[in-house]
């Protein structure tokens, strides 16, 4: 079930492992391999088809299996992510028999009831180089100090500046080792955020879909309609998440071209709107003026598209039921403003600093589903199109985004 699991979900689970660089194993609690990606498929040197469906210890050298099935069901047993092998070394074992040293971060989760660990793999063969390198020169540096003490050839003053030399080398190693393992912890944080995020509307597909096909009769047509729209509309959250994670690995890589075009904006706002009605809640209504006169807007489509998509689809996120999200447009000379208003929980005064920052989310917003980059993403994109975004907000009254983009041939 597990292996018809993941190849029925095998898209999702591709964007997100092949967004990762490290190398991504998943096993089921038999440590039966379930996917690995694209990063640890040339890690090990294999290709999918022989990895998937393998036992894990075809990934392990042979004088480490033994405790190998002891350490797994431990882990097991309490079920918490963790660095694998605090301590001790570990090492992995290519196809070809060649063993090298790894760094592995194990995640546990659920689906559908049964119980799965996701590794992240890093090969760590140049650090350990460049730690072995360290160690020489250290000791190569100790024999220095220690003939020039006794030849008395040196004065104090050159002592000194070797030994500051010294520490300042052994600070930056410590200061580099630090940020490294920061930088892992962030992404296995990073992982476990995302699979929280897909399980859960994965399973509400799941559910509604087989509610669905119970309803074949002519009176349960509402029943069966209301799943559907349940699945349609967790499709449409987890293709919104999906072009986030896009965006953000486009705009880290450097690879965002913003295509300037000539454009209706009544059209591309009269979409936004028909797809963010789609995800109201009950009793929600987009107060928008549609009877202004047209614009014709000189700016990125897509990505401005995105944009608006997004502060509207967080106002009704954190917005309750039977409310009203306010979409205003006022064109200006050479600019124009786009402002987006709710009647939300709004944001506590001491989270408003860090609302723009990657993966923040505030305080009384955890209980709802959310990575923290939506506005990250977006502001990234609103500055590099020449323009500003602000907000006001007084938290349990509402908030309101304005942004301000330019509108002239570039």
């Amino acid at each position: 079930m597990a292996l018809e699991f993941f190849k029925e979900n095998e898209q999702v689970f591709n964007t997100l492992f092949e967004a990762a660089s490290e190398g991504v194993v998943v096993v089921n609690n038999q440590q039966i391999i379930v996917t690995a990606n694209k990063a640890a498929l040339e890690m090990f040197g294999y290709q999918k088809e022989e990895l998937v469906g393998a036992n894990l210890n075809i990934l392990i050298p042979k004088q480490y299996k033994a405790n190998h099935h002891e350490h797994f069901d431990k882990f097991m047993a309490h079920s918490e992510k963790r660095q694998m092998g605090h301590g001790r070394d570990l090492f992995g074992v290519k196809k070809n028999g060649t063993q090298f040293p790894v760094e592995a971060g194990l995640n546990p989760f659920k689906v559908d009831g049964e119980r799965f660990v996701m590794s992240l793999i890093v090969d760590i063969t140049i650090r350990k180089e460049n730690q072995r390198q360290i160690r020489e020169l250290n000791a190569e540096l100790e024999d220095k100090i220690k003939i020039r003490t006794q030849e008395l050839s040196n004065t104090v003053d050159d002592l000194e500046k070797e030994i500051s030399k010294r520490k300042e080398a052994e600070k930056r190693i410590k200061l580099a080792l630090k940020q490294e393992k920061e930088l892992n912890e962030l992404k296995t944080k990073f992982l476990s955020l995302v699979s929280h995020e897909f399980k859960t509307p994965l399973s509400g597909i799941l559910t509604s879909a087989t509610l669905a096909e119970k309803y074949t009769q002519t009176e349960q047509q509402e029943k069966r309609a209301k799943h559907l729209t349940t699945i349609k509309n967790k499709v449409h959250y987890l293709n919104n998440i999906l072009n986030d994670f896009l965006s953000l690995e486009r705009l880290e890589s450097g690879n965002v071209n913003y295509k300037y075009t000539a454009f209706s904006l009544n059209k591309l706002v009269n979409e936004v709107i028909y797809n963010a009605n789609v995800t109201l809640k009950y009793g929600q209504e987009i107060e928008y003026d549609n009877d202004m006169d047209d614009v014709t807007l000189y700016q990125d489509e897509k990505i401005l598209e995105l944009i608006l998509s997004n502060l509207i689809g967080n106002s009704i996120k954190y917005s309750p039921e039977d409310s009203t999200i306010y979409f205003r447009i006022f064109p200006k000379d050479k600019k124009i403003i786009f402002e987006v208003e709710d009647e939300g929980m709004g944001i506590p005064q001491k989270d408003q600093k860090h609302i723009f920052e990657r993966y923040f989310r505030a305080e009384n917003a955890l209980l709802n589903q959310g990575t923290g980059i939506g506005l990250n993403i977006v502001k990234v994109h609103v500055e590099n199109m020449g323009g500003t975004i602000f907000f006001e907000s007084v938290e349990n009254k509402g908030t309101k985004f304005t942004v301000t983009l330019p509108n002239q041939n570039r």
